[in-house]
């Protein structure tokens, strides 16, 4: 039976008369069935236009009438079911379809699988839009030695940036396939953190908070600072039997040393195990003990803790033979594998003398290959660094003999 327009009135009023959510699920089923009949089997015309037109006067009195109910209902101050609401919006979830997916797309699980080695394996950095800018580019330094390196181009396939910021993450996006977006509430990662600042201390420890979760998913990474100039693969000299090793400030000779090896966490590869997680836990709460001291003067603090003896953990040094830095360089170009501006301050200084690096790296690899194993050739000494290194040792009167600066 088709209702009459009066009949149809009065079943409209009753709809918003009453309170109860099923039974205005029923009555709206009821409403929208009947127009669906009346669609079908009242109008029988066979063109093509006149269903078009049937189609186009159904939708608009669906949001008519949609429009006109919500408003009733809020003014009666009765909710609909949930599983009704998102049902009908139809507009709202088209538009948030796309940021849905961006969201699932860029999540750390999906970025990490993409770029990890067969072993779960995969390369991390983090970078800020001090540290992207395209004037004063650390990345742009730090991406090239990847490229014109020996076996380290490959690498990039599996180098995860994250970015500490939205300006560094839409840098990363351009020029770089696998970016990951870490925000941290109530910070701004975005500008250069002058060491030992509150904001660098945050950055610093943010990181270490951040690898501990990498670990605990399961996967191994090689941690690199963006600093660090990559001229061969690095893989193989690390070694099999550890947990976590790092690159140093200084190295002894030795790489179990733990008097004497001072590490630096620029440069580090651990594999994802009970005791790597459960020594980045305790390396991570030490910095309410120490809470005006930096990740790596902590880390040269803890390394004598006798935790670190309880859960077994596997602890290596890396040669500066082969991971050298600033602080003291790698003296053989045909063994070196990675150089880190550490014992530097200020990101101008870092990038004036990392290019003066890799200068001295092409100028080297540019020699006959006979050459290169005869000649005593060897990177020139940093300059910029050196001198903002002694002024601010000679200012700071923080800095200690035990503590280093990246």
């Amino acid at each position: 039976m088709i209702l009459k327009p009066q009949q149809r009135r009065r079943k409209t009023a009753a709809i918003l008369r009453i309170s109860s959510p099923a039974t205005i699920s029923h009555y709206i089923s009821i409403f929208f069935g009947e127009m669906l009949r009346r669609y079908f089997f009242e109008f029988k015309s066979s063109t093509l236009l006149h269903r078009v037109r049937i189609a186009s006067l159904f939708f608009i009195s669906f949001v008519f009438s949609y429009v006109l109910l919500h408003s009733a209902l809020d003014s009666c101050q009765i909710r609909l079911p949930e599983y009704l609401v998102s049902s009908t919006d139809m507009l709202s979830s088209s538009l948030s379809f796309n940021s849905l997916s961006e969201r699932a797309d860029s999540s750390l699980e999906t970025v990490l699988k993409e770029a990890s080695m067969n072993d779960r394996t995969v390369i991390l950095t983090t970078l800020n839009e001090a540290w992207a800018n395209p004037e004063n580019s650390i990345l742009d330094l730090f991406l090239a030695s990847f490229r014109f390196s020996q076996e380290t181009n490959r690498l990039l396939n599996h180098l995860v940036i994250i970015a500490l910021d939205q300006n560094a993450f839409a840098t990363c996006k351009r020029v770089h396939t696998h970016c990951f977006s870490l925000s941290s509430e109530g910070v701004d990662f975005s500008q250069e953190a002058y060491f030992m600042t509150p904001d660098y201390l945050k950055m610093m420890w943010r990181r270490v908070d951040f690898l501990r979760s990498v670990l605990e998913m399961g996967y191994n990474f090689l941690f690199t600072d963006a600093d660090v100039m990559w001229f061969r693969d690095p893989f193989p000299h690390f070694y099999s039997d550890a947990d976590f090793q790092i690159a140093c400030d200084h190295y002894s000779g030795n790489s179990t040393d733990v008097e004497t090896n001072i590490p630096n966490g620029g440069f580090s590869f651990v594999r994802s195990n009970i005791r790597s997680i459960e020594f980045y836990k305790y390396w991570y709460s030490s910095r309410v003990i120490y809470p005006d001291m930096h990740d790596q003067d902590v880390l040269n603090r803890i390394k004598f803790d006798s935790i670190l003896t309880d859960i077994n953990l596997k602890l290596r040094f890396l040669d500066t033979t082969y991971f050298g830095g600033f602080c003291e360089p790698s003296k053989d170009l045909n063994k070196v594998c990675t150089m880190h501006a550490n014992c530097c301050v200020g990101l101008e200084n870092k990038v004036h003398d990392l290019r003066i690096m890799l200068q001295d790296w092409n100028n080297f690899m540019a020699l006959p290959h006979s050459m290169r194993s005869e000649t005593n050739f060897t990177w020139r000494d940093p300059k910029n660094c050196s001198l903002a290194l002694r002024r601010h040792l000679d200012l700071s009167e923080d800095v200690t003999s035990g503590e280093t600066i990246s």
